[in-house]
């Protein structure tokens, strides 16, 4: 029996900096069978994407997912909006923190096991004052840690 290939993360390295991420879910995804085999290869891109609420559904909105040899996908169908499962208890907790002005954002897509899940958090966008003063204080610590 062959062997799998390691499982490979795609993560929104953009969601960090851009907002302070609180509470986390992981739901599932519906994808084509062709969405499916490029995501499994690392082939997507959560950097911009974000999560909407239509109905008392989830959406994933502006999620590019790029074709593989073999699975072709065109290029309307490649960032597409997904609809995101998840438990409606779980969808009006999620509706409360938007309500109170937070932002659902998709953090990291998990592709280990046999379904492909997305791990979204509710995150308050930070502004640009703050991004500066995390900036300044890891430099700090870093040079802190040099001199040590």
């Amino acid at each position: 029996m062959a062997k799998k290939a390691p499982a490979k993360k795609i993560v929104n390295r953009r969601a960090r900096f851009d907002y302070e991420l609180g509470d986390s879910l992981i739901v599932g995804l519906q994808l084509t069978g062709a969405e499916t085999r490029a995501l499994r290869q690392g082939h997507g891109q959560l950097r911009g994407a974000f999560v909407n609420v239509k109905d008392n559904e989830l959406w994933l909105v502006n999620a590019q997912i790029n074709p593989v040899s073999g699975a072709p996908i065109s290029p309307d169908e490649q960032i597409r909006s997904r609809k995101l499962l998840a438990k409606s208890k779980e969808i009006e907790r999620l509706l409360a923190a938007k309500s109170q002005g937070k932002t659902i954002v998709p953090v990291e897509l998990i592709t280990s096991g046999r379904y492909l899940k997305l791990k979204i958090a509710v995150g308050k966008g930070l502004k640009r004052y703050d991004k500066r003063e995390n900036l300044k204080r890891r430099q700090q610590e870093r040079e802190a840690a040099r001199h040590l």
